[in-house]
This record gives C-alpha cells, structure tokens and sequence, in this order.
C-alpha cells in the first residue's frame, strides 16, 4: 500500500496548516512553496473542501482508501458524522503511540508500531490502524522499553490530551475515552469535508 514520503513540510505551506501539529513548519516561510507562492490564490468551493481534506488526511498520514473507509464507518454512527469521522481517526493506534509520547511525530509512531514495540491489553500490536477502544492500554515491549527513540520523546512530553492518561511507573498510556471535539483540531472544519463527500 503507498504512503507519502515527500515533504512534509511543503504539505504543511502547501496547505497553510501544520501537520504535525507543531507550527514550526509555517513560521518562518507562511506562504505555499515554489517560485510563485507568495502570490494570493483565491480557491473555488470546491478547492476549500479538497484543502480541508487533505489538511486531515496528511495530519493522520492516511492514504486516501483508508480515509475514505473511516469516513463511511463514521456515516453508521450516531451523533455528528463530521465530529465521529475525527474521534475514529484519534482512536487508531499509531496516533494514540504519538498522544502519550511514545513518539515525537505521528510518523515515528507509525514506524514503531510497524516494528512491533508495542502490546494492546498484554498482546503484541503492529498494525498502526488498529482501532483503540476507551479502557484498552498501550505498553511498551519489555525489550524496547531501553529504545533510545522512546526514551527522548517521553523525556521531551511537555503535556499529555486528557483523554489519555499515562502511569510513568509502567510506562503505560490508557485511553481513557472518546476526545472531545474542542480537544482535537481546533482549526479543522469538518463539515467541508462532510459536503465534499456527500455531493
């Protein structure tokens, strides 16, 4: 299955958004890339939903089949079929690995989860897509918990979202429930992403 693995960097200018949710990619260069970025670009209706799109779709890293299944998964649920697509997203493993800082971006979570460092209730998890439910913890493999790439993100965790909670002493992460829509990007509007979908 293909995944980026381009810039993303240029993703984040290309989109006027950070990705990684740091805002270091736009601070010092806040226009698109390339020889004509910092001229305006008025976008069309349908432009703003792509953009809002991908602004989601490249923060998670998911490709766009996968996107578009967890959007449908999103459509069964009860409640606002915009906020639940966002909530399913949050609830995969690999950005649940980068929640409780375990990792310091979403990719190294992935890559991670992929190399199999880590156990879901006690089993070995290696799918990054892996859906989280509220109550289930996330612990580091015995032999991967001297990993020196772990070891700095957790030493680098300035705050955790309160959705998940972490025990030091066992170096555990619990997803405690469902974010909030107000905990989750903020910036974000769903309902262009909703409109593109159902047209």
């Amino acid at each position: 299955m293909s995944r980026f693995t381009g810039s993303s960097w240029k993703v984040s200018r290309r989109l006027g958004f950070s990705v990684s949710e740091t805002g270091k990619e736009i601070l010092k260069r806040p226009y698109v890339p390339g020889q004509h970025g910092q001229k305006r670009i008025k976008l069309s209706e349908y432009g703003t939903q792509l953009q809002e799109k991908q602004r989601v779709r490249f923060t998670y890293g998911v490709n766009e089949r996968q996107f578009r299944k967890t959007f449908n998964e999103a459509k069964k649920m009860v409640g606002k079929q915009g906020s639940n697509f966002l909530f399913l997203l949050e609830s995969r493993l690999d950005n649940l690995v980068y929640r409780a800082g375990f990792a310091k971006t979403r990719q190294q979570a992935r890559q991670l989860v992929n190399h199999g460092h880590f156990h879901v209730d006690g089993k070995k998890a290696d799918i990054p897509s892996m859906r989280i439910k509220p109550g289930q913890v996330i612990t580091v493999k015995e032999s991967s918990k001297d990993l020196v790439v772990i070891k700095e993100a957790l030493a680098a965790v300035v705050s955790r979202v309160e959705f998940v909670s972490f025990d030091d002493n066992k170096v555990a992460a619990t997803y405690v429930r469902l974010p909030e829509r107000a905990e989750i990007l903020p910036e974000i509007k769903e309902n262009l992403i909703v409109e593109l979908y159902n047209k």
